[in-house]
């Protein structure tokens, strides 16, 4: 028996081997739910099948969270814990569940309700772009999508470039990845030629590159390429973008 608990299960970034990003704990834990939140369906019982292989995945029960769910449904996701002290866990799309993930909304009324929230060690894309970049480990925001609109884009990558100079805040933000190169083309002509630009691309997976370059840099890198040659560098693929000094 696992303590009763809401558990934040973190999943492998793309195709990683599980046993490569996950402690064997967390399989102890998965093995004892039977209750399950999760932003994908299909994913979440893929994974579970690849944690485990024997998991009766028609005895388990599944909530949907995700951005077509009616919010004033979740409540009823935690009635397990509250009523039969039966363990939870929040399977997130990729990654860490809540960090940049519709799981938060759960997280927040168990925590208003005074339920014990367990997170669980798992990769973070975020966190291990950060770890990596050589840029501010102390203080960094994530930014999550920045706008669409051409000047409202423009206006907001120089806020975040004069916060990155000011307070010494490493930012960081995301594309759709078919846009990463107009998103890097957006950063070479709106950044002064000082400022850092860390391209972390498909972060844990066999094909992950994770480059820091200062503006002037990536302008020389790139200079004359096509767009289609630009994606050797700039692939589109998940990736995270982060400016500092």
């Amino acid at each position: 028996m696992i303590e009763s608990a809401l558990y934040l299960i973190p999943v492998p970034l793309g195709e990683t081997p599980i046993d490569q990003v996950l402690p064997t704990y967390n399989h102890d834990i998965i093995v004892g739910i039977s209750h399950f939140i999760v932003e994908n369906l299909r994913s979440a019982r893929r994974f579970l099948k690849k944690v485990e292989p024997s998991i009766d995945i028609d005895q388990l029960t599944f909530c949907e969270l995700n951005q077509h769910t009616d919010r004033k449904h979740i409540d009823s996701y935690l009635e397990p814990l509250l009523k039969q002290k039966s363990p939870i866990g929040i399977i997130s799309e990729a990654g860490c569940p809540a960090v940049a993930d519709p799981g938060a909304d759960v997280v927040a009324i168990a925590q208003r309700k005074g339920l014990k929230v367990i997170p669980l060690v798992g990769p973070s894309s975020m966190i291990m772009s950060v770890m990596a970049s050589g840029l501010n480990g102390q203080s960094f925001a994530f930014n999550g999508y920045l706008p669409i609109d051409d000047s409202q884009r423009t206006a907001r990558i120089k806020q975040l470039e004069s916060r990155a100079w000011n307070e010494s805040q490493t930012q960081l933000f995301i594309e759709t990845p078919y846009r990463n190169v107009k998103m890097m083309q957006t950063l070479l002509a709106v950044l002064r030629p000082q400022t850092r630009i860390c391209v972390a691309s498909d972060i844990t997976c066999s094909d992950e590159q994770i480059k820091t370059r200062t503006v002037a840099d990536w302008k020389q890198l790139l200079r004359g390429q096509s767009e289609e040659q630009m994606q050797r560098h700039i692939p589109r693929v998940p990736t995270i973008f982060l400016i500092g000094q």
